[in-house]
């Protein structure tokens, strides 16, 4: 699915329209043959609340960075994904719908230097690192929980990073109580008050969808879904996985995590339904 990685959105707010077109292009326009019309995007834009001169800005800023590329089909003006998106939304599909579990206390540490000559380098490592939901030891180490490996190792060879680091596998012996440390490591309160906006914004839509006998296709059941997609696929990256008895006790990413998922139930098959049927896309299969 998809990631920051491609609409650079950590932000706290408003979810910025390219957010949402991102979301929308991952979710559903690979399914399609990864392309969408023009007309087709703006048509489902609207039904998200984004007006057609914010979609065309997104969309250049978005052909600017390489997430998309202008391409028609049949005469028709549309966009397609970028091969650079593409794999960035395959990594990401592992992070976002998988749901949380608890994690053992097993580490994977990245130790890398690089020559101030080529201090973009390092500051592109750090972003990715950053990305990946590492937190920070000191300036060249960086720790995360095991599971993480497989995904630091392939982001790093594919953004040709891994001439810089060596990666290790670790367990924490001494000398200090581990959640201490990971409270060091990782700005926890800010990734809590992120889980309590999400609980904020989409709490609401989660009971009102969970109170209805059956959930028909439609705008709105789409409008909920992208949007609580959008809010929620930042912070996968953003959190770790850490092990729960290292978290605190006011800890509200579980909750949202059950409120993500439970929308995800609820919505997931008619939005598909009202996308296809805005698009003319059938589901492959």
């Amino acid at each position: 699915m998809t990631t920051t990685e491609l609409d650079g959105g950590t932000e706290r707010g408003p979810l910025p329209p390219r957010a949402l077109i991102v979301t929308l292009l991952g979710l559903y326009v690979r399914e399609f043959g990864g392309w969408i019309s023009v007309s087709a995007l703006i048509r489902l834009m609207a039904a998200a609340g984004v007006d057609d001169q914010a979609v065309r800005s997104s969309l250049s800023r978005l052909k600017r960075r390489g997430i998309v590329e202008a391409e028609r089909r049949d005469g028709v003006a549309g966009y397609a994904l970028s091969e650079y998106a593409r794999h960035v939304l395959e990594v990401g599909d592992r992070r976002i719908f998988a749901r949380p579990e608890p994690q053992s206390r097993d580490w994977v540490v990245v130790v890398f230097s690089v020559p101030e000559s080529e201090r973009q380098k390092r500051h592109a490592l750090r972003a990715r690192l950053a990305w990946l939901g590492f937190g920070t030891v000191s300036s060249g180490v960086w720790i995360a929980p095991g599971h993480l490996a497989d995904d630091a190792r392939d982001v790093l060879v594919a953004n040709g990073l891994d001439l810089y680091v060596d990666l290790f596998r670790a367990e924490y012996v001494a000398f200090g109580d581990p959640a201490d440390k990971v409270a060091q490591w990782w700005d926890l309160d800010a990734l809590g008050q992120l889980y309590t906006d999400f609980l904020d914004a989409h709490e609401p839509a989660r009971a009102s969808w969970a109170a209805q006998p059956e959930v028909e296709p439609g705008p709105q059941a789409f409008a909920d879904y992208i949007r609580a997609l959008t809010a929620w696929r930042r912070l996968p990256y953003l959190d770790p996985g850490l092990p729960t008895d290292l978290l605190p006790a006011s800890w509200s990413g579980t909750r949202a995590a059950e409120t993500f998922f439970e929308l995800h139930r609820l919505l997931a098959e008619p939005a598909h339904d009202f996308v296809t049927a805005q698009t003319g896309a059938a589901r492959p299969g």
